[in-house]
Parts: C-alpha cells; sequence; structure tokens
C-alpha cells in the first residue's frame, strides 16, 4: 500500500533566506547561523525530495539525519509521534517550507498511523508491569513528576536544594520519559521478559492494518533471531496488511527486506541504492569473508 508519495524538503535558498533574515528565534535564544536545527542538513547532503515505496528505508551512520527526517515527516502530516522527539524553535518555521504528494489526493494519511521508536519499548514495558505486577504507582508518580519538571521554569539557583531541583529538571529536560523512568525504578520491577522480547512485542502490536508507520532504529535491542523475525513481519504487513513503512535502520536484515527502497544518507547526493552496497553491509560482509575458515 502506498499512502505517501513524495516528500520534498527546503530547499537551500528557502534555508538561507530564513537564516539571513535574522528572525526573532535566534536573537531571542541566541542561536548561531549554524545552530538551526532542522535546518542546514539536508542541502548539504544534495537532498531535497523522497520519493517512497511500499517499504523504504533510510540508512546512514549516526548525524547522517534519519532521526530528523522521520521527525520532519511526521510533524508535516501530522502523525502521532509515541515519544518525546528533538524539537526545536526552529521546526514549525522549517515544515513552512516542506511540503508532500499523496499517492490519492482523495484519501488522507490514516489517523492510525505513528511514529515508533525504540525509545518507546519501555513505556509499553512499564503498561505491561503495571497490569501483570502492580507497579503501577510508582510508574505513574515517575511519569506525573516528569511532566511536572519539563513544564516548570528553571529558576536561579539560591541553595543546595535548588541545585538539586535543577539537577532533576536538566534530567527531565534532556532525556526522554522512558530514560527519566527507567533511572529511578526500583528494583525488581522490569523483571519479566528481555528488552528485545518486549522491542519485538511492541512493534509487532503497535504496527496495525491500514496505516503509515515510521520507524526508527526498531533493531535496538533485538537478537539477530528476532531483527530476522521483524523483518517478515514487515514484509507480511507492507503485503497482505496495507501497511506503509518508512524506516530508519543500521540493520542488514531490514535493509534486505524484499522490494524495500533504500536512500543511503551517508553519500552526496543522497541517493538510491541496492542495500548490498552500502558501506556497512560491505564491511560485514568483508569480515565474515575473512572467517569463512572459521565456520568450517
Amino acid at each position: 500500500m502506498l499512502f505517501l508519495e513524495s516528500f520534498r524538503l527546503a530547499s537551500a535558498d528557502q534555508e538561507d533566506g530564513f537564516v539571513l533574515s535574522y528572525p526573532y528565534q535566534l536573537e531571542m535564544r541566541c542561536f548561531s547561523h549554524e545552530n538551526v536545527y532542522p535546518f542546514k542538513i539536508f542541502p548539504q547532503k544534495g537532498l531535497r525530495e523522497l520519493c517512497f515505496a511500499p517499504i523504504t528505508v533510510l540508512y546512514g551512520g549516526n548525524g547522517s539525519g534519519k532521526s530528523t527526517l522521520l521527525n520532519v515527516i511526521a510533524e508535516k502530516l501530522s502523525i502521532t509521534q509515541t515519544v518525546p522527539f528533538n524539537n526545536t524553535p526552529f521546526m514549525e518555521d522549517y515544515l513552512r517550507f516542506c511540503s508532500y504528494t499523496l499517492e490519492n489526493e482523495r484519501r488522507a494519511i490514516p489517523k492510525s498511523s505513528l511514529k515508533l521508536s525504540s525509545d518507546g519499548v519501555f513505556d509499553y514495558l512499564l503498561d505491561v508491569r503495571a497490569i501483570n505486577e502492580g507497579v503501577g504507582r510508582n510508574r505513574d508518580e515517575l511519569f506525573f513528576e516528569y511532566e511536572r519538571l519539563r513544564e516548570d521554569p528553571m529558576k536561579q539557583l539560591e541553595s543546595l536544594e535548588d541545585f538539586e531541583r535543577f539537577r532533576e529538571q536538566f534530567d527531565a529536560k534532556r532525556k526522554t520519559k522512558s530514560a527519566f523512568v527507567s533511572k529511578r525504578m526500583k528494583a525488581g520491577e522490569l523483571n519479566g521478559k528481555s528488552n528485545g522480547e518486549s522491542a519485538f512485542l511492541y512493534f509487532t502490536q503497535k504496527i496495525t492494518e491500514n496505516a503509515l508507520f515510521l520507524l526508527d532504529e526498531p533493531e535496538n535491542s533485538l537478537s539477530a533471531e528476532l531483527q530476522i523475525e521483524l523483518a517478515k513481519f514487515l514484509e507480511d504487513s507492507a503485503r497482505f496488511y496495507n501497511c506503509q513503512l518508512i524506516i530508519a535502520t543500521h540493520s542488514p536484515f531490514l535493509l534486505a527486506m524484499r522490494g524495500a527502497r533504500v536512500y543511503d544518507l551517508d553519500s552526496v547526493p543522497v541517493a538510491e541504492k541496492p542495500w548490498t552496497e552500502l558501506k556497512n553491509i560491505r564491511i560485514y560482509h568483508r569480515f565474515f569473508s575473512e572467517h569463512e575458515k572459521d565456520f568450517h
């Protein structure tokens, strides 16, 4: 199934025009011209437009823009994001320069569409524990504290108590809810299925029929065996259950999915490539070739 046909990002001229206009956000927040995320990322890569298939894979190293692309697409299409993302004062301005085309203009993006990431696995795990082991109270209290700390304004430090409060606020503002709560959960409350098993269940339960799903490195915490199972599940979701998938990943098992259109965000300009030509895949191939005799 194809819901989203293409997505156009801001052009180099549009980005330069915005930055050179000295918008109030730059002056009020003391941002430099180089620190205007998500501006100043994609023109340098020669990336203006992506055309999608039922399964599209975004490949690239850390800092290549994979997650940023998913966030921009999700925000422009008003797709629900299940965990906090790296939002900035410039996201709304950037989105004004973006546009997209649907495969069928009379058929909107389904409301059940989601952006999912491995960070959401912990929230799912806590929900399961709350039902099975009665840890809901501690979890809910920590969730409430997280939201309160993020919303409260930072105050001037005048005492040791103020410093402790500042440290908690800083922790809440820079971490996802999952990471903040995980650090503070009592020992023994998260026993049960492994992270990998929980992650696999999370994605297979969240991905339903007839919708667009953006997946940010879903292979995190998954063993090779579970990555293969996830790849098969995603292939079947696109083939039989009318799902469209856009996936940011390093996993060779996901990159090798049948019919996937793969974009290499490490190349300049960004280009569509066979998965076997990607740098990391070639490194894996060379490594196993060098150790082939060890498998005999």
